[in-house]
C-alpha cells in the first residue's frame, strides 16, 4: 500500500513538472503577439491599474509597430501610464514628444492636459493626505507650471472637453498662488522686513484681483506702510480696504484700522534661531 502511495506522489510530481515545462513565458507571448493583441493586452493592464506592465506593453507595441494602426494611441496612453505610475519626468517627456510629432492629432489636447496634470500633482506629497498642511506654505513651482500649461491648453483648444476642468483648476491654482504670496508677506512682517512685505502685498493686489487673498493683502500693506512711517501709502491702501471690504477683521466698527499688537523686543535666542524660539 505504501509503495502505491509513493508511486502516486512521484507520478503527480512528474505531471506537475511536465506542465510547468509547457508554460509559456508572458514576455515571449507579448513579443510574438500581433499589434492588435498587444494593444488589447495593454488596454487590459491599464483598466486593472497595472501601469508598470502597461508601460512595458505599450513601449513594446511602439517599438515593434512604429507606423502601425495603434502607434499614436499607444504614445498617448504611455503618457497616462507614466503619470499614474508616478513617473512625472517620463510623462512630461512623452507628452512633449507627442505634441511635437503629432501637432494636428485629433486628441493632442489630451497630451496638453496630461502635461498640465503632471505639474499639478508635482507639489503634492503623502503628508498632505495625513496632516493639515497648508499648501500655500510649501514650494508651488509645480503649481505655477500647471497654471501656464492649463492656460496654454485653453488658449489653443478652447472647445476641448478638458477645457472646463482646466478652467476650474486654474481658479484653484490662482487662489493658491495669491495665498502663497500672502504667506511670504506675513513672514516678512514677522521678520520686520516691511519693504519686502509691502511689495508682496502689492503684488497680490495688482496681480491676483478677485482672489480671496486681496483684502488680507491690503491690510498687510497698511500695516507695513505704517511701520515704515509712510502715511500716504498707508492711507491709500486703507481707503481701498474700507471701500471694498468694510467688514474686514482689521477694521473696527467705525472703519478704523486695528494695528497688530506691538512686537516685543526680540531676544538673543529669537535672533539666533531665526524666529523659531524665544
Amino acid at each position: 500500500m505504501r509503495k502505491k502511495i509513493y508511486v502516486l506522489v512521484i507520478a503527480g510530481l512528474s505531471a506537475l513538472s511536465a506542465c510547468s515545462s509547457l508554460e509559456v513565458d508572458p514576455t515571449d507571448v507579448a513579443i510574438n503577439s500581433t499589434e492588435g493583441q498587444l494593444y488589447t493586452t495593454a488596454q487590459r493592464s491599464l483598466r486593472t491599474g497595472n501601469y508598470s506592465i502597461a508601460i512595458e506593453q505599450l513601449e513594446l507595441l511602439e517599438s515593434r509597430f512604429p507606423f502601425g494602426r495603434y502607434a499614436q494611441q499607444a504614445q498617448l496612453e504611455l503618457i497616462y501610464a507614466y503619470f499614474r505610475s508616478s513617473q512625472p519626468e517620463a510623462a512630461r517627456a512623452a507628452a512633449d514628444r507627442f505634441i511635437r510629432l503629432h501637432p494636428q492629432h485629433v486628441n493632442v489636447d489630451y497630451a496638453y492636459y496630461l502635461k498640465a496634470m503632471v505639474s499639478f500633482q508635482k507639489d503634492k506629497n503623502f503628508l498632505e493626505s495625513v496632516l493639515p498642511i497648508n499648501p500655500a506654505r510649501r514650494d508651488i513651482s509645480g503649481s505655477r507650471e500647471a497654471f501656464d500649461f492649463f492656460d496654454e491648453l485653453i488658449e489653443q483648444y478652447p472647445d476641448s472637453k478638458y477645457a472646463p476642468d482646466a478652467q476650474q483648476r486654474m481658479v484653484y491654482l490662482r487662489n493658491l498662488m495669491a495665498e502663497h504670496e500672502l504667506e511670504v508677506a506675513r513672514y516678512y512682517i514677522k521678520r520686520r522686513a516691511f519693504v519686502a512685505a509691502a511689495n508682496r502685498g502689492r503684488s497680490v493686489f495688482e496681480n491676483y484681483q478677485t482672489t480671496p487673498a486681496v483684502p488680507d493683502a491690503l491690510a498687510l500693506m497698511v500695516e507695513a506702510y505704517l511701520s515704515l512711517e509712510m502715511p500716504d501709502l498707508a492711507n491709500e491702501s486703507l481707503l481701498v480696504l474700507q471701500t471694498n471690504f468694510p467688514d474686514h477683521p482689521s477694521l473696527d466698527n467705525e472703519g478704523n484700522f486695528r494695528r497688530a499688537a506691538a512686537e516685543r523686543e526680540r531676544s538673543f535666542l529669537n535672533i539666533m534661531t531665526f524666529g523659531l524660539l524665544g
